[in-house]
């Protein structure tokens, strides 16, 4: 999302209704873009792969690429002070909350584009470009990854912003050597400010289906002590069966960690 609504700023609307020449709805509202306006804006504009055109930053910032940059850059602080202040538990939790929310406003931002019925300034023509761009985007990482022979990794999965990258028959070292070295040529294919981030590594790992996974995680290559990690599974749900949930702690382990 940041890239379309940093890069790309105001938005003029689908290039089907601008060519048209005549008012078209937009938003809550309707448009329409003099010919002689699109001549002038001719070098500024950037079309998003489902077809709708975009101011670039020169021309005018957008009230949602401002916003989000001050939310994104302050979430990034959070999460920096997280990792600096690990031992105090009390600390960690306000930290967490607070990156957290930040967090779920930045990703409502899109869906609350989206909202026609229920939204009070709906344009669909954002929405519509951020999951475009965010999938062209994701789909050219894939690519890069899977066809770089020196890195020997492949794509297990990749949804939204996010990749599980399998690396066989490596160390836990190479593997954190091969994860920066892959989110250094992904964020350098891409314009700012998409940057894609090396987070962990999970060794070992049981990745179940979309958004369902556990395993232990390390977080820096200096780390001596994984980290039990379990997202979207029956041990962290609560809407399951408590019988379920404690079968599935005895089954990976869960109560007998020594670490």
């Amino acid at each position: 999302m940041a890239d379309i609504c940093e890069r790309s700023n105001e938005p003029l609307g689908s290039l089907k209704a601008i060519s048209k020449q005549a008012p078209f709805v937009f938003g809550c509202t309707q448009l329409k873009v003099p010919s002689e306006q699109l001549k002038k804006l001719e070098k500024n504009i950037n079309i998003s792969p489902c077809g709708v055109a975009f101011v670039k930053e020169g021309v005018r910032k957008g009230i949602l690429p401002r916003m989000l940059e001050e939310i994104l850059e302050t979430r990034l602080m959070v999460k920096k002070s997280m990792k600096e202040h690990k031992s105090n538990k009390t600390l960690q939790r306000v930290l967490h909350s607070r990156q957290l929310g930040l967090k779920l406003i930045a990703n409502v931002t899109y869906g609350y584009t989206s909202a026609n019925f229920s939204g009070r300034m709906p344009c669909a023509e954002v929405g519509d470009s951020v999951v475009s761009k965010g999938r062209e985007t994701l789909e050219r990482a894939i690519h890069l990854v899977e066809r770089t022979a020196k890195w020997g990794a492949q794509v297990v999965y990749g949804d939204t912003d996010s990749l599980f990258v399998l690396v066989p028959g490596r160390s836990r070292e190479q593997a954190f050597k091969i994860g920066a070295e892959i989110a250094e040529a992904v964020t350098s294919q891409n314009p700012k400010p998409v940057k894609l981030k090396l987070e962990k590594v999970y060794q070992p790992c049981i990745l179940q289906t979309k958004k369902r996974y556990v395993g232990y995680m390390y977080e820096s290559p200096d780390q001596e002590k994984p980290i039990y990690d379990a997202k979207g599974i029956e041990t962290v749900r609560r809407d399951g069966c408590p019988a379920v949930a404690k079968d599935e702690s005895c089954t990976l382990g869960i109560n007998s960690m020594s670490f």
